[in-house]
């Protein structure tokens, strides 16, 4: 028996019947995912999602009924989709609370007709304050005696009941729930000539119940009363950007506080304390004349002369003030003139002593000291005449 190996052509004509089917399989799959859009959406209560806790149904019905429904996720989008407010229901369900007072403001002024699907407390203390949760309903169908639920006189139940307090509300969908007829699952409210209604029945609404009872009939006559229909399913997009203060916890700042006083109490507790000034004897001492000598041979070595004879004079005219009998605030100008009176001499000669000539060599500075000594002692004799 010869056994023959394949060649390379012939395997790969063996092979191009499957290599044909995989690729029509991937074309196929690529067609279906473009015909649905992609992955269906899985947001509860999105006109969008498509699974049982959805509501893709009622809005199909509610388009096939000639209702223009508009999907937005952002207020900006939704004040966008709204052309004629009097022509237009705004459909909202917000269950994280991303929407605040004032964006909630807003919300209700943009159309005639406001529907809010299950809303929490901040929402319904913004727009419809009138109304309360008041538990979940009864699970037995709930009675829809009320015009904006005809012709369906049941609904399904679940999601929540509510009471009201304000007197020209209208109520619907009665729940019986512990024998309190007083818990409904749809009030309507007037806000500013807006007609908001607080559905809690949201179980009507979704594709796995849309067809029991009578949910069909109720959200197509809740829902299409308008021609324009906008389904606002708020986002991050609508989310303010929180400050520092925002995000700071409540106790970071006393902790604070608490910290920086403790380190202050530490630091006055094992801090360096220094005690009062003594006066401590030195083991020798310096004579004047040597502290005299060792400047002046600074200012040898570093050629000071003109800072020398300014010390020099600054001692010689106070000195000479002090002879003279003129205080300590008086000016050169005066003392020159003092002098000039006390020794008889050239008033140019003592200012050139005193005040203007710069001594340019070290013996011009010696001398110049010379004669700031020799009219020294002159005034000073002078004075005892």
């Amino acid at each position: 028996m010869t056994t023959i190996t394949p060649t390379i052509r012939q395997g790969l004509r063996r092979s191009l019947f499957w290599i044909g089917a995989v690729v029509l399989l991937l074309l196929v799959a690529l067609g279906a995912l473009a015909a649905i859009g992609g992955v269906t959406p899985t947001t509860p209560l999105s006109p969008e999602n498509a699974a049982t806790d959805g509501t893709r149904a009622v809005a199909e019905v509610l388009r096939q009924q000639g209702v223009d429904v508009q999907v937005t996720d952002s207020l900006d989008a939704t004040t966008q989709a709204v052309i004629d407010p009097s022509a237009t229901t705004i459909v909202m369900h917000d269950p994280d609370a991303i929407l605040d007072a004032g964006q909630l403001d807003t919300l209700a002024g943009l159309a005639t007709r406001l529907v809010l699907i299950d809303p929490g407390f901040a929402v319904l203390q913004e727009l419809a304050p009138g109304i309360r949760s008041a538990g979940a309903p009864s699970d037995d169908p709930l009675e829809a005696a009320c015009p904006a639920a005809a012709p369906s006189p049941t609904v399904s139940s679940g999601g929540t009941a509510y009471r009201t307090t304000e007197s020209g509300a209208e109520t619907c969908l009665l729940s019986r729930s512990d024998g309190v007829p007083d818990a409904y699952s749809l009030v309507r409210v007037d806000r500013d000539g807006t007609a908001v209604w607080v559905l809690g029945a949201t179980a009507a609404l979704t594709n796995g119940e849309v067809l029991d009872h009578d949910n069909a009939a109720f959200a197509l006559t809740l829902l299409g009363e308008a021609p324009r229909l906008v389904w606002y399913l708020p986002s991050a997009a609508d989310a303010a950007t929180p400050d520092i203060q925002d995000i700071t916890p409540g106790w970071l700042t006393p902790a604070i506080a608490l910290l920086v006083a403790t380190l202050l109490a530490a630091v006055l507790w094992r801090g360096r304390r220094f005690g009062p000034l003594i006066v401590e004897n030195l083991p020798v001492t310096v004579r004047a004349s040597e502290t005299m000598e060792g400047r002046a041979r600074l200012y040898q070595s570093s050629s000071a002369r003109l800072r020398a004879i300014d010390a020099i004079r600054v001692g010689t005219i106070g000195r000479l003030a002090t002879r003279c009998g003129l205080g300590s605030a008086a000016s050169v100008d005066e003392v020159i003139a003092a002098v000039v009176a006390a020794v008889g001499g050239v008033e140019h000669d003592i200012r050139s002593i005193l005040l203007d000539e710069i001594p340019e060599t070290d013996a011009a500075l010696v001398r110049l000291s010379a004669r700031l000594a020799e009219l020294e002692t002159s005034v000073a004799a002078s004075a005892r005449r």
